[in-house]
C-alpha cells in the first residue's frame, strides 16, 4: 500500500500540499473517480467527493473524502510479487474483493477578505495496516494590487503502523513536519511565475514493514532506513497565456535530503480551447534522482548492515509521464463541468524493480474523471 500511495504522492510533488480553497468563496461540489493499473497486477480505484459551503461573506467550510480500493495480493501476503506463491485462500481473496481499502476524509475552514486568505484543517486516513493523521494551515497575502501574492503553509502528520505480518517494529510511528514558502508574481498580463521553497522533516519508522532482502537463498534482513530524514525542495512554476485559445503551464523542482537523494523534476502542459465548450491538452513530466547513501547494489548486502534497502525509490532511477486532459462545459453560464484525463507512466529499467516485482520497470495507466458543480 505504501508503494502505491507514494507513487501518487510522487506525481503530485509539483502541486503545493496546501490548496488555497479560500481563493474562491462559493458553494460547490465535485465528484471524481480515479483508476490506476500497472504491469505488476496492481489496480487502484478511488472515488472522491468534495463539498464547499460558504457560511458568511468571508468564511467557508469544506469536506473532502477519498476512498482507495486496492487489488494486489502481495499487500496482504507481505512478500515480493516476483517470488510469492499465493495459497488458495489468498488467491480466492484477490478474486472476491479488494486486498486493502483506505478511507481518507479531510475537513477544513477558510477565510478570505480579498487581500488575506487562510485555511486550517485536518486529515485522517485508515487502512489495513496504517493510520494517518495530519493538521495543516496556510496563509496568503495579496500585495501590489494583487499582482504579488506571498504564501506560507505548515503541516504536521502523525501516523501509526500495525503490520499484518506481526513483525515487531523498533517504532510504530511515522511523523512529518512540512513548511512551504511561496511568492507568486504577475510578470506581465500574460505571464505569471511562482517560486516555492519547502522544508520537510520526518522521524520514526520510515521504511515499510514488509520488503526484505534475500541473497543466494539467505535471508539478509527486512528493509530498514534511518529514523530521521530532512529534505529541502525548490520549485519554479509558470503560467503563460499564448493567445485566447492556448496557454502553457511549466515547472521545475529540485529536491535534496540528508539520505543523499537529489532529484530533478521537469513538467509542462499545453491547454487548448477547441471552442466555448471543449478544452483539450497534452502534458509531459520527467523525473530523475540519485540513490540514497545506504542503498547498495543487489548481492552486496550482509546481515551486519545497519540499513537495508529493497525499494527502488532508494536507488537512482528516472521516470516519464505523458497525459491528455479534456474538459467539457455546456456553456459559460452552466453551473457544472466535466473533466477527464488519461496518463501513461513508466520508470527506467532498474535492478531493484526486477528483483522485487519480476519486471524490469514499472508501467502504469491512470485515469481521472471529475464532475464539478457550482451552486
Amino acid at each position: 500500500m505504501q508503494i502505491i500511495k507514494s507513487f501518487f504522492i510522487g506525481l503530485m510533488l509539483m502541486i503545493p500540499f496546501l490548496k488555497t480553497y479560500a481563493s474562491e468563496l462559493k458553494d460547490s461540489a465535485s465528484f471524481g473517480f480515479n483508476t490506476y493499473s500497472d504491469n505488476n497486477d496492481v489496480q487502484v480505484y478511488s472515488p472522491t467527493f468534495e463539498l464547499l459551503k460558504t457560511v458568511s461573506k468571508h468564511w467557508l467550510v469544506g469536506v473532502k473524502l477519498r476512498v482507495d480500493a486496492i487489488a494486489a495480493a502481495s499487500i496482504r501476503l507481505g512478500s515480493s510479487p516476483a517470488t510469492a506463491k499465493p495459497d488458495a485462500q489468498a488467491t480466492a481473496s484477490k478474486r472476491s474483493g479488494f486486498e486493502d481499502v483506505r478511507y481518507a476524509p479531510t475537513f477544513f475552514v477558510s477565510y478570505n477578505d480579498g487581500e488575506n486568505s487562510a485555511t486550517v484543517g485536518g486529515y485522517y486516513s485508515t487502512e489495513l495496516d496504517y493510520v494517518g493523521k495530519a493538521v495543516f494551515a496556510n496563509y496568503t497575502r495579496e500585495l501590489n494590487q494583487g499582482n504579488t501574492v506571498l504564501g506560507i503553509g505548515f503541516s504536521q502528520s502523525g501516523d501509526t503502523w500495525s503490520p499484518n505480518n506481526n513483525r515487531p517494529l523498533p517504532r510504530d510511528n511515522r511523523d512529518e513536519q512540512k513548511i512551504d514558502l511561496s511568492v507568486n508574481q504577475l510578470i506581465s498580463p500574460t505571464l505569471s511565475l511562482q517560486l516555492v521553497y519547502s522544508h520537510m522533516y520526518s522521524q520514526g519508522f520510515l521504511s515499510s514493514p514488509y520488503p526484505y532482502v534475500i541473497q543466494d537463498g539467505t535471508f539478509i534482513g527486512f528493509e530498514n532506513y534511518p529514523e530521521n530524514r530532512t529534505g529541502d525542495a525548490f520549485a519554479i512554476k509558470g503560467l503563460k497565456y499564448l493567445d485566447d485559445d492556448n496557454s502553457v503551464n511549466f515547472g521545475y523542482r529540485y529536491y535534496t535530503d540528508d539520505w543523499g537523494i537529489d532529484s530533478h523534476t521537469f513538467n509542462a502542459e499545453w491547454l487548448h480551447d477547441i471552442n466555448d465548450n471543449w478544452m483539450i491538452g497534452a502534458r509531459a513530466r520527467y523525473y530523475t534522482q540519485t540513490g540514497s547513501n545506504f542503498a547498495k547494489p543487489l548481492g552486496s548486502y550482509s546481515p551486519s548492515d545497519t540499513y537495508v534497502a529493497s525499494d527502488y525509490r532508494m536507488t537512482s532511477f528516472d521516470s516519464v509521464d505523458f497525459g491528455i486532459p479534456v474538459t467539457y462545459k455546456p456553456s459559460n453560464e452552466s453551473p457544472y463541468s466535466i473533466s477527464f484525463s488519461i496518463d501513461y507512466y513508466r520508470t527506467g529499467d532498474n535492478d531493484y524493480i526486477q528483483n522485487w516485482f519480476g519486471e524490469s520497470n514499472i508501467q502504469a495507466i491512470y485515469t481521472t474523471i471529475r464532475i464539478d458543480y457550482d451552486f
